[in-house]
């Protein structure tokens, strides 16, 4: 009786220690991903007033962004865990000397304290920490996960704004989709939802071993829906990244599922764009002044393309150091033409109208050149050269072998990153994004596990 007695409260303790074990070891697995998970969940909240592009304001994604720097300092002092592998140390570190030495030589070191910050945040710090919080392949997914999960948020806030006609104001209507960035920020949606399409197209190309039928249904929906947001962006420059950073993802996953992929992406954009009528004629329209920026282009093209000439105008004037950090803006009139506007005129989402000063050439590249010189952009430009061809390495490697999915969301990512520098540079709420896509890049490039042990 009582050896019966003492079996059955046995089995009892266990059953009910059963579940807390399960909650425990769950917790001790996930908790150390949360400050990243958090940096790009955030985003999807309201922006706090003061927080808008252009402003300075530091937005919940940032401070973040700072915990989760911090985090991974101290288990690396502490527990002395994961320490960056050189290679990974030397090609995110390498920006830092640019960033340092225009800092130091320019006119003004102190104004460029708070550019130094930036990028430092963005370019070394973020993407160093991603690569020590990403331990295998599983918590990779998670993070790209939280990117769709992201851009559904931002793209369905979008679509509303569209609809009900309370976007960013667009040819003399308030229908411009930009989520919750407002008007002064016209790419931050843009790029979140490019993201975010981006990661669920590449995982439902190659799915996961062992991945559900339901799942990668639910993949390739996100994918198809959320080209309606990015369609109602009106961004030109998102389209042309996302077009270019799918078409190099859907090549890498070998001729028979690229013909696949892209008869459903064209079936799709038939239906959506051509059969719902969604921004039918505005989007034709914004496609057809892509061809005519030599031709006619309007001002923002006018605008953009004398920003660029003033950027290599500085450099050729500092072509070693640049003119320092933050030093665009106080160089550019006296290199600019008169053919430059006060700004661009902004108004919609909740914002009355203002003029946005154009403080940048809207062109990562020439931005890097003209503020840091060669110096600068041989280091910027060779780390994320480093990061891109790393990664197209390793998936052509890989093959369909464990964590092959991974591979392609990372370099989607930063093939878009890539060409979208060519016309966009850093600044806005999404800004901190770049520094968790270089982290994505450089964990596949040089710090994930092999074969099936990152799965």
């Amino acid at each position: 009786m009582t050896a019966t007695w003492t079996a059955t409260s046995a089995e009892s303790a266990v059953s009910e220690e059963a579940p807390y074990e399960r909650v425990r070891r769950a917790a001790v697995r996930w908790w150390p991903l949360l400050p990243l998970t958090a940096t790009v969940l955030l985003l999807a909240a309201p922006l706090p007033a003061g927080s808008r592009a252009g402003s300075g304001g530091f937005v919940p994604a940032d401070v973040a962004s700072g915990v989760l720097v911090v985090f991974c300092l101290v288990r690396v002092l502490h527990l002395r865990a994961r320490p960056l592998t050189p290679a990974v140390a030397v090609v995110l570190g390498a920006p830092a000397v640019g960033f340092a030495v225009a800092t130091i030589t320019a006119a003004d070191p102190q104004a460029g304290l708070p550019g130094y910050v930036r990028y430092l945040q963005v370019f070394v710090l973020v993407p160093a920490a991603v690569v020590l919080s990403i331990r295998d392949a599983r918590d990779f997914r998670v993070v790209a996960c939280c990117l769709v999960a992201l851009a559904l948020v931002q793209g369905a806030i979008g679509i509303q704004q569209y609809v009900s006609g309370t976007g960013a104001s667009y040819m003399g209507e308030d229908i411009r989709a930009v989520g919750t960035f407002g008007p002064t920020d016209v790419m931050g949606m843009a790029t979140v939802v490019s993201y975010g399409l981006l990661a669920a197209a590449a995982l439902a190309l190659r799915a996961p071993e062992g991945t559900s039928r339901r799942l990668r249904a639910i993949a390739v929906a996100a994918a198809a829906v959320l080209v309606v947001p990015l369609a109602l962006s009106f961004s030109r420059g998102a389209w042309i990244a996302t077009a270019i950073a799918a078409l190099a993802v859907i090549l890498l996953t070998g001729v028979r599922t690229a013909v696949r992929a892209l008869a459903v992406l064209t079936a799709a954009a038939v239906v959506l764009v051509g059969g719902f009528g969604v921004g039918s004629e505005m989007i034709s329209q914004r496609l057809s002044s892509i061809t005519e920026v030599t031709e006619a282009p309007d001002q923002s093209v006018t605008d953009r393309y004398t920003m660029w000439a003033a950027a290599a105008s500085m450099w050729r004037e500092e072509p070693v150091t640049g003119v320092g950090l933050k030093g665009f803006p106080a160089h550019r009139d006296a290199h600019a033409s008169i053919g430059l506007s006060a700004g661009s005129d902004t108004a919609g989402a909740g914002q009355v109208f203002q003029k946005q000063p154009l403080l940048s050439p809207h062109n990562m590249y020439l931005l890097v050149l003209s503020e840091q010189g060669l110096i600068g952009v041989t280091a910027f430009v060779g780390s994320w050269a480093a990061v891109l061809v790393g990664g197209v390495r390793r998936v052509l490697r890989s093959g369909r072998r464990a964590a092959g999915d991974c591979g392609l969301v990372a370099v989607g990512l930063m093939v878009w990153q890539t060409v979208d520098f060519l016309y966009a540079d850093i600044g806005g709420p999404s800004t901190v994004l770049t520094g968790v896509v270089l982290g994505l890049g450089a964990w596949w490039a040089f710090a994930a596990p092999g074969g099936a042990k990152s799965a």
